[in-house]
């Protein structure tokens, strides 16, 4: 069985996407690679596939229990034996699981990087024909990564000691140029074949809002899609508590994730949300790593995460078959001051020593600065992400809150002048809030107690609106006028071209908003409700097969006990309303219909069409 015929017969597809097959033909080849390649665009595959073809076994080291559960079962629907081993199998279970590893039986198998050093997994691979060791979720390996895991670090001393070096692949789908060459140098990948397809993921609306009443915004946007699978990311367990209680009482299916909750009844939650008995996850950023439900429709941040590649990663999770998907941030300053605390508090890492650490610390520092201006910044959202990971093109994408308002271009140089005049008067002592109340002409007692109005500057824009002077002064911090720093309380400081504004040698031209269009819009008071088919632009008819094709799969689903997207996901069910098909032929043509699978299911969902 060649490369082909092992992606139509075992995952349905015909060709390969952007940087799979390069990845694929270099491990064949016997090449160490690394890929990067967004959320939902196949990084699977590029080791799978060639785990299907090599002699030997094909080790997956991945990060979390979810993520190897997830892909072990999609993997044995498919037809391919896998397993996994890791701390949620009992003692019996595990060595069952290492035996039927020891004859053979699996061409993949998933292990945590903790399991490596053990004297009972050391032996079972010292004694076996490893072809590829693949590396999931690289970034963890560098401690520059958003989520570095020391246990990464144990990955090349396991491959030393084996009798002969297998492939070393690797995968990511966050990593700045430094993490990126932190992976090849610390895994000590061999000329690898390096593939960036890109981190641009097309199909999912990028929005930012900074509404008064978080929950009111929220409600109604679930209300505006009743039908769509959701995830809600808070900062805080309380925060998860507070709004999916608020969910359910007013009727809406959701359940909850975080780390204070007991292992089964996370287990049993997660569970409800992958098998559909529960349509909105509410959760911190515990949750989710790994987890492949492929009709999640819509991703909202209730606050903002700590840094962009985070940020990235969760809103990754949002239409991971392609269709279209909504991931919207609601930005307070407070999400800020939180996540401030949690960098200033951070107990992980313990095993760093103190320079390191501080070093850490105050990368998530910058990290955080960065993604606090995207929050409030008035260019293309989609772009400006793009550009922190390195890629560069318009700055214009039709698909983001920003790129679909109305902006006008406005001088503000005689604002920003008063701005950074103040912070000079104040000899770069204070805060934002300070400086914005002071050229405000506050009278508030902080503003008193520092004698900011006696400053030279103070309410010298009382005529100009708070929102506009905040709006300004991020501008300034966006664009190196003006800078903030990261330690433990933020003031505010003067830069190198501070200077071209004070002396009037530099203007300062921003994009405003005429009009921020809410993300639904509202005709006649009425609510636009959003139902899964509409989303995915169906016709009406095509919507009805789809509905029939949806209750069919779920029927499947409960017989099997497997989340409802591994026996076909909404993509390939889309694919089936629009063809229609009715012969085995036709249904081997949708996407994501294999040989494999048309045999456990093809006759039945051909009955939809036959009827």
């Amino acid at each position: 069985m060649d490369k082909f015929q092992a992606l139509k017969h075992y995952f349905g597809y015909d060709s390969f996407r952007e940087g799979q097959e390069i990845l694929i033909d270099s491990i064949l080849s016997g090449r160490d690679a690394l890929g990067i390649m967004p959320t939902g665009s196949g990084k699977s595959l590029c080791f799978q596939i060639p785990a299907l073809m090599m002699e030997g076994i094909t080790l997956v080291i991945s990060p979390l229990i979810s993520l190897m559960k997830d892909q072990v079962t999609t993997l044995n629907q498919a037809g391919i034996h896998a397993a996994y081993l890791n701390s949620s199998l009992t003692a019996s279970q595990y060595y069952k699981a290492l035996a039927y590893a020891r004859e053979g039986r699996y061409p993949i198998i998933y292990v945590a990087p903790e399991r490596l050093v053990t004297d009972e997994f050391l032996d079972f691979a010292l004694n076996t024909n490893i072809s590829m060791v693949a590396v999931d979720e690289a970034h963890c390996v560098s401690q520059w990564g958003q989520d570095f895991r020391p246990s990464y670090l144990k990955i090349v001393d396991f491959i030393d000691k084996l009798p002969k070096r297998p492939v070393i692949s690797a995968f990511t789908a966050t990593a700045t140029k430094e993490v990126r060459e932190d992976v090849i140098d610390i895994l000590m990948l061999r000329e690898p074949a390096v593939v960036s397809t890109g981190y641009d993921r097309p199909n999912l609306y990028l929005g930012v809002q900074s509404p008064k009443d978080k929950y009111a915004t929220l409600k109604n946007y679930v209300e505006c899609h009743p039908d769509q699978c959701g995830i809600i990311y808070c900062l805080t367990r309380k925060l998860v508590e507070e709004v999916c209680d608020r969910l359910n009482q007013e009727g809406f299916s959701a359940t909850r994730y975080h780390a204070g909750l007991s292992d089964e009844e996370r287990r049993k939650n997660q569970d409800d949300f992958i098998y559909d008995r529960s349509q909105i996850m509410v959760a911190t950023n515990a949750f989710g790593m790994g987890i492949d439900k492929s009709n999640v429709r819509f991703v909202i941040h209730y606050n903002m995460p700590k840094n962009l590649e985070s940020y990235y990663q969760e809103v990754g999770r949002c239409s991971r078959d392609g269709e279209p998907g909504e991931c919207i941030l609601l930005y307070s300053g407070q999400d800020v001051v939180t996540n401030q605390m949690f960098i200033d508090n951070n107990q992980d890492n313990q095993e760093l020593d103190s320079l390191t650490r501080q070093m850490v610390m105050e990368r998530d520092r910058e990290r955080l600065k960065k993604m606090t201006f995207y929050s409030f910044t008035n260019e293309c959202l989609r772009d400006y992400i793009l550009r922190y990971f390195g890629e560069y093109g318009e700055n214009y994408c039709g698909n983001c809150s920003n790129c679909l308002s109305q902006f006008e271009t406005v001088d503000v140089t005689d604002i920003a002048k008063e701005l950074v005049g103040c912070v000079k008067a104040s000899r770069q002592r204070y805060g934002t809030a300070v400086i914005i109340d002071t050229v405000h002409g506050a009278n508030t007692a902080k503003i008193r107690n520092y004698r900011m109005n006696e400053n030279p500057h103070y309410g010298s824009l009382a005529k100009v609106p708070a929102y506009k002077l905040r709006q300004v002064m991020n501008h300034l911090f966006l664009n190196d006028w003006l800078a903030i720093t990261n330690d433990e309380y933020t003031i505010v400081k003067l830069t190198e071209r501070s200077k071209a504004v004070l002396e009037d040698s530099e203007s300062v031209i921003m994009k405003m908003a005429k009009e921020q269009e809410p993300v639904e819009k509202v005709k006649s008071g009425k609510k636009i409700k959003k139902s899964s088919a509409s989303a995915l632009e169906l016709t009406e008819g095509e919507a009805a097969l789809f509905d029939s094709l949806r209750a069919l799969r779920m029927e499947i689903a409960k017989e099997e006990k497997v989340p409802p997207y591994i026996v076909f996901s909404d993509k390939t069910l889309v694919h089936m309303s629009v063809m229609k098909p009715k012969t085995k032929e036709e249904m081997l043509s949708v996407s994501g219909v294999g040989e494999f699978k048309f045999e456990k299911y093809g006759e039945r969902f051909l009955t939809i069409f036959q009827s």
